[in-house]
C-alpha cells in the first residue's frame, strides 16, 4: 500500500498516530484560508487533530497520481490529488487534498483547495476556532 493510500486510510479511519508516521519532520501544510503554510509536524498533527473533528460526513471520491512541481524549491516530486467531499457547520465541501512525497515516500507538502467561498469561510473560522481551543495558536485580538 503506497502512501498516499496509507494517508487515505488513516484519515478515513480518524488515526492521527498513522498520520504521524507518513509526514516528515519538516512537512509545511498550505491552507486554503492561510497565506503561509503550517510547518512542522507537530503543528501539522495538532491542525489534523482539529480538522477531523471539523469535518462532518468526509469522504475521498477521488484519486490521480503523478508528479507535480513542489511549493519548496520548484523541483518536481511524486504526487497524488484526493478529491474530497464534506460538511462544515451545513455547508458543503468540495475539495483536493495534494500530496508530495519526499525520496522516501513520506509527505513532505500537502496543500488544501476547497470550494464554493461560502464552504471556506465557514471552514477558517471553524478550524481557527479549534485551533485556539487547542492551544495551537492564539486568540485573535478584538477588533
Amino acid at each position: 500500500m503506497g502512501t498516499a493510500d496509507r494517508f487515505r486510510a488513516a484519515v478515513e479511519g480518524r488515526d492521527l498516530a498513522a498520520l504521524e508516521d507518513l509526514f516528515t519532520e519538516d512537512i509545511r501544510f498550505y491552507s486554503p484560508v492561510k497565506f503561509t503554510p503550517f510547518e512542522g509536524r507537530p503543528m501539522v498533527l495538532g491542525l489534523f487533530g482539529v480538522l477531523l473533528r471539523t469535518f462532518e460526513g468526509f469522504r475521498y471520491v477521488g484519486y490521480f497520481d503523478g508528479v507535480a512541481e513542489t511549493g519548496a524549491d520548484g523541483s518536481e516530486a511524486p504526487s497524488a490529488a484526493l478529491l474530497f467531499r464534506a460538511a462544515v457547520n451545513g455547508k458543503q465541501i468540495h475539495g483536493i487534498d495534494l500530496l508530495h512525497f519526499d525520496e522516501s515516500g513520506r509527505i513532505k507538502e500537502f496543500t488544501v483547495m476547497v470550494r464554493p467561498q461560502s464552504a471556506v469561510h465557514a471552514l477558517g473560522e471553524a478550524v481557527l476556532a479549534g485551533l485556539v481551543a487547542d492551544g495551537l495558536v492564539p486568540a485573535p485580538a478584538d477588533r
